[in-house]
């Protein structure tokens, strides 16, 4: 496994072109956001990542976290490692200033977190959990419940977790069982079990913050009946330090394909006299605020698709440019050559570095219309980033985790058999990101979510706005020079993503089937004509930066090669899945679920 390099050029270039940081920055919120400030903070946080994080990744997936009687120990160094991160003030990043956080951007976070990602995935997970419990009790939770939990959480002195599944309740969270019973003076005494609870407990931080799912007495059934609690590790005392130790326990670990780092809980609340919690916002619309918590999350989840994709591609580069491995097949009087000069690897590398370029402005792309929708300078502004930033979460979510996971097994056939073994530690990075598609809501799910929801918000003004601005942008290309290879392409993907939403949307409520059957496909088809647009965006800012003589000439080479690359050899294979798309339910239902064997 070798060191990990911060992509810092490409990063800072997303953020100036896709996500138009010169006008994030113009918003009164983000004014202290200047071009130096994020050149510093992506600068030292990529230190921290290569300095401290890096090395712990094959450390973290030997030794893993370990269940010594309901107490977590983490890997070797990784305690050190977060006090350093909590030192450094990285956790309040973005977080309100009113709670000791910097308020800035939360794309400028994401790129942060790509770091943190990007060097160790099982580190990365309990801050950006602590993050999504921040963001649900700033906008749910009571004035008391902020002044206790939120500067500790912001400073990253406590950390944060959601509790949604149980044995029985996976994605379908309205079967959960968890009771809360009123305790009379503003507490609620929590019974019941949740697993697969990522850093549910551990020995990093003082104390652990769960914001657990829960009914009610005489809450209905399914999701109007939940509730959201707030259930911390230790009760504070009356100077909101860690006092008495709550009825909780983490009563076993789940052992996992990768992320062995990151303590996977089985969760018990309440074997005694109850885990004591408080209601975050109006009981019975737990839903609601948990999704504050979840969409953040989802789009922190696509992000590590890219991340893993990154590390992967770094590790795949290096090998391929040492493995000395048969001739030039344009030379056969030569001898061994690196393997790189191979047209099949240099395929997979390109595609490895296209598609990880491709994804990383998607992420950023929806994330900055989080800001926006946030900051924004009027209400027609905020509600226009809204749409996009709900439209691109499942695309962002679902696309970039699938990329992720391609990506890293790409990463494993350019390594050939030393990619299978574990001693080159590639292997890892493919059993880490398989767990993403999984979280936050499966994939399916986020493309049930696009197809049925995301599609149909305000009468489709949103998914039409995106494709006429894809649309108007490629039709602006020039027809030759380096650009005008992406114009066609990128014309034929735009059009075959609008001629197959606008089939989705046609779907007659009994033909439902027909649309759902689709909703996969069509999330795919979004997510890389989305990736290639935004890739043509980069390369028109980098030949313009050209055309007046400035940026570095290597790296616009590269954005103008990668963006080529992908719109030659990804989108059409995208595009044609407009027929798929369109040809509904009835092959996938054509022998009779008796007879599937």
């Amino acid at each position: 496994m070798r060191d990990y390099h911060a992509p810092v050029d490409d990063m800072a270039f997303a953020l100036e072109t896709v996500c138009d940081w010169a006008s994030l920055h113009s918003l009164e919120r983000f004014r202290e956001a200047t071009p130096d400030l994020v050149a510093a903070v992506l600068e030292e946080a990529g230190k921290l990542a290569r300095e401290v994080l890096a090395p712990l990744n094959p450390v973290g997936d030997r030794e893993g976290s370990r269940l010594e009687g309901d107490r977590v120990r983490t890997p070797a160094g990784f305690a050190e490692a977060y006090r350093r991160f909590v030192e450094g003030g990285w956790n309040g990043l973005a977080a309100p200033v009113a709670w000791g956080g910097q308020g800035l951007p939360f794309v400028l976070a994401l790129a942060v977190q790509e770091m943190w990602t990007s060097a160790n995935m099982s580190f990365a997970l309990c801050p950006m959990l602590t993050h999504g419990a921040i963001e649900a009790l700033d906008i749910h939770g009571s004035d008391e419940l902020k002044r206790v939990y939120l500067e500790k959480l912001t400073s990253g002195e406590w950390t944060g977790t959601m509790n949604l599944t149980e044995p029985q309740a996976g994605s379908d969270v309205g079967a959960l069982k968890t009771r809360a019973e009123p305790l009379g003076d503003g507490r609620f005494a929590i019974r019941g079990q949740k697993i697969f609870i990522t850093w549910g407990e551990h020995d990093m931080a003082e104390n652990i913050v769960h914001l657990v799912l829960a009914r009610t007495p005489g809450a209905p059934a399914g999701t109007r009946g939940i509730s959201l609690f707030l259930v911390p590790k230790f009760l504070p005392d009356a100077n909101g330090r860690p006092g008495a130790r709550n009825d909780l326990a983490c009563v076993a670990l789940e052992h996992k394909l990768g992320i062995h780092a990151s303590p996977t809980c089985v969760m018990q609340y309440g074997e005694k006299e109850g885990a004591i919690g408080w209601l975050v916002g109006d009981e019975m619309k737990g839903m609601r605020a948990m999704f504050t918590m979840m969409n953040a999350a989802r789009i922190n989840v696509g992000l590590q698709g890219v991340a893993i994709a990154e590390r992967a591609t770094q590790e795949a580069v290096a090998f391929a440019r040492e493995r000395i491995q048969s001739k030039d097949i344009a030379d056969p009087a030569g001898g061994p050559v690196p393997i790189i000069r191979h047209p099949d690897v240099r395929r997979m590398l390109m595609t490895m570095k296209a598609t990880t370029q491709a994804i990383r402005a998607l992420a950023y792309h929806t994330a900055a219309a989080v800001d926006r929708a946030r900051a924004g300078e009027d209400d027609a502004a905020r509600r226009a980033a809204q749409g996009r930033a709900d439209l691109l979460t499942p695309v962002t979510k679902a696309f970039a985790t699938e990329m992720g996971v391609e990506m890293a097994s790409l990463a494993i056939q350019v390594h050939g058999g030393m990619g299978y073994v574990e001693e080159t530690g590639v292997a890892q990075y493919f059993r880490d990101a398989r767990i993403a598609p999984i979280y936050e809501g499966t994939n399916g799910i986020q493309a049930m979510d696009l197809a049925f929801r995301k599609l149909d918000m305000d009468g489709g003004a949103h998914w039409k706005a995106l494709i006429a601005e894809m649309r108007d942008f490629a039709a602006g290309l020039p027809q030759d020079g380096a650009l005008g290879a992406i114009r066609a392409p990128l014309l034929e993907g735009v059009e075959a993503l609008r001629a197959a939403a606008q089939w989705m949307i046609g779907n007659a409520p009994a033909q439902v089937r027909d649309r759902a059957a689709a909703a996969g496909p069509f999330l795919r088809l979004f997510g890389t004509v989305s990736g290639g647009y935004l890739l043509a965006r980069e390369a028109a800012a980098a030949v313009a930066r050209q055309e007046a003589g400035g940026g570095k000439p290597v790296f616009l080479r590269d954005k103008i090669a990668s963006a080529h690359f992908f719109a030659e050899q990804m989108l059409p294979p995208a595009t044609a899945l407009l027929g798929p798309i369109t040809r509904g339910a009835a092959t996938l239902d054509a022998i009779p679920e008796a007879e599937f064997v």
